[in-house]
């Protein structure tokens, strides 16, 4: 299991109390400090506003073996429209294939694709399938989804194709507790989110510490990455120490 860095917070306002968006200079300099402390696993996605043109503005800067030990995960089916400054869902395949082919221009290469805002209807539409097919002919190995409910969840480890899911996770949430033991069992990669409730679980009216936060999730055992979305460098050096800790 390793630390992950989600980066929603460089490009839109995110979090339990929504922070600003920071500068590009300050977003650059907080995926170089992400990479020097070791992490390696960045999770994109289109539909986080400018947060993946920033990513992509950051892995320009790496050499081909520095770029080597990266895993860089996005998504397709939700969208941002820059002119309203909000997402939107769209799970057509005119539409996933115009978004993932918008992240390879940003991302080169992505490693990790999953759908985004996924439903039981869009996991077994036509659409996905001929999507899924496209994102092969163009290099991506790895897919999988990023759920809510727990009907899609069972879909994701139910469906041979698929290697990964994507989940939020937490002591205050334990809606996928048995969803974690099923898909480590089926041997899926698994990314969990929201640690710390969107910030809600270290500064609300019950805060824990990082490391017990941290601890809740480690403690289920399962082969995969666990996300952190801040945007402060001490913050994440925070994230760090305590994720070792343990």
């Amino acid at each position: 299991m390793e630390l992950g860095l989600g980066i929603i917070g460089l490009g839109k306002p995110w979090g339990h109390i929504p922070s600003v968006v920071p500068p590009e200079r300050d977003a650059i300099e907080l995926l170089q400090f992400a990479y020097s402390t070791g992490i390696r696993y960045f999770d994109s996605a289109p539909s986080y506003g400018i947060a993946e043109e920033r990513l992509g503005i950051f892995l320009s800067t790496l050499d081909r073996e520095q770029r080597s030990q990266l895993r860089i995960a996005t998504k397709f089916g939700e969208h941002w429209d820059a002119d309203r400054q909000e997402p939107y869902v769209d799970h057509s395949y005119d539409a996933l294939q115009r978004s993932l082919d918008g992240s390879l221009r940003q991302l080169g290469r992505i490693d990790i694709l999953q759908l985004h805002k996924t439903t039981p209807e869009a996991l077994l539409s036509a659409d996905l399938e001929r999507a899924w097919q496209y994102a092969r002919s163009v290099g991506i190995s790895m897919f999988g989804a990023s759920v809510s409910d727990l009907e899609s969840a069972a879909i994701v480890i139910g469906r041979g194709e698929y290697t990964c899911i994507q989940l939020p996770f937490n002591r205050a949430n334990r809606k996928f507790s048995d969803t974690i033991v099923e898909a480590n069992a089926k041997g899926l990669w698994i990314a969990t989110n929201r640690p710390f409730a969107m910030g809600e679980m270290l500064y609300g009216e019950h805060p824990v510490s990082h490391a017990e936060a941290f601890r809740f999730v480690r403690d289920c055992q399962f082969n995969g990455v666990i996300l952190t979305g801040t945007i402060s460098q001490p913050d994440l050096a925070e994230n760090g120490r305590a994720f070792q800790s343990l």
